[in-house]
């Protein structure tokens, strides 16, 4: 399951449960339509929380690198991934590095830090690195 919802920073994307090809063809549609208008520049909080090991399938993968590619080109300035789980934490790692969108990214382990969100919210909004 994806959500695609706007927030005062930009946008917020949560990933749930196992995500197939036809699921992130549907979210890389909808945030096409979504972004249609958004703002100049805007950060997205990416929540992967409920998304487990594994979740998004190995050909769905080179759609989520598309998509990321497509909010960078959209205005995104600053995003921050949210994971309870180091493989999930891994597996993004990689596909942010192909799409080319880490340096505007981190990654907070929602388990360790319960202050995920104000973490996340400073980095997108303030440019204040959740690992520092």
């Amino acid at each position: 399951m994806y959500q695609i919802s706007k927030e005062p920073y930009g946008y917020k994307l949560t990933f749930g449960g196992t995500i197939d090809i036809n699921e992130i063809n549907r979210w890389r549609q909808e945030s096409s339509t979504v972004l249609v208008g958004a703002p100049k520049s805007f950060g997205v909080l990416i929540d992967m929380r409920t998304l487990g090991p594994g979740g998004l399938r190995p050909d769905a993968q080179p759609i989520m690198v598309e998509g990321q590619g497509m909010f960078r080109k959209a205005g995104m300035e600053r995003s921050c991934v949210i994971l309870q789980s180091a493989t999930v934490t891994m597996q993004f790692q990689r596909l942010a590095h192909e799409s080319g969108i880490d340096v505007y990214e981190r990654y907070i382990n929602a388990a360790a830090h319960p202050d995920w969100e104000a973490k996340a919210t400073a980095w997108i909004q303030n440019k204040v690195d959740p690992g520092r």
